[in-house]
């Protein structure tokens, strides 16, 4: 009997959301494809049918994780209408019970230290922050549009906000007990604004 697209599809889903919980859980030097067989609720064969190693699942895992996350961010901004605002908009990101956090930065920080030395990680987390990079440049272009930036490149600007997120977001979950939420969201808004604003002074 041939296999079901549909079907195919909702246990692929299934696999990938067994993976990233498991690293987040664990971490990958940690994780075996038995500990995703059972958290799938899968025989050994029935993952294999899907995903022949390790290394492709978890591939194919982080990208999932990374089109996930960027998807989301993409939703969050088309719901503003300023162009500041939806370079701020990514508030969630330092929201310790918002599911995608909790699981996300486990993953991320595990996903970027295997990048570190290897090329088709890095490749993904490359096309990662291009695909950041693009909304944002979006955004600010909306506001050399609308008249709230200028003197302002996109290419520059938008580098400089995504940096910005990575960076406190770093601080934020790493060494919570130096930095709280509170903390991350007011230098989050100060940083995008007083970049903008360094930019716009310039002639």
């Amino acid at each position: 009997m041939p296999p079901i697209p549909e079907l195919e599809a909702i246990r692929k889903a299934q696999i990938l959301e067994a993976s990233l919980t498991t690293i987040a859980a664990s971490g990958c030097a940690n994780v075996t494809m038995a500990d995703i067989c059972r958290a799938a609720g899968l025989s050994k064969g029935g993952l294999a049918h899907y995903y022949k190693s390790k290394r492709d699942l978890f591939l194919a895992a982080f990208e999932e994780f990374f089109k996930r996350i960027f998807l989301r961010g993409k939703e969050t901004m088309a719901h503003v209408s300023d162009p500041l605002d939806k370079l701020l908009s990514f508030q969630w990101l330092y929201n310790k019970e918002d599911p995608d956090a909790y699981l996300g930065y486990p993953v991320l920080f595990d996903f970027m230290s295997i990048a570190v030395h290897d090329d088709e990680y890095r490749l993904i987390f490359h096309d990662w922050v291009s695909n950041w990079l693009t909304i944002l440049k979006e955004a600010i272009n909306e506001g050399i549009t609308s008249g709230h930036f200028k003197n302002i490149d996109p290419e520059t600007t938008a580098k400089g906000i995504s940096a910005i997120y990575q960076g406190i977001a770093t601080r934020w979950f790493l060494a919570p007990e130096l930095h709280s939420t509170e903390w991350a969201l007011d230098t989050l808004k100060r940083a995008v604004t007083g970049l903008l604003d360094s930019y716009q002074q310039q002639t």
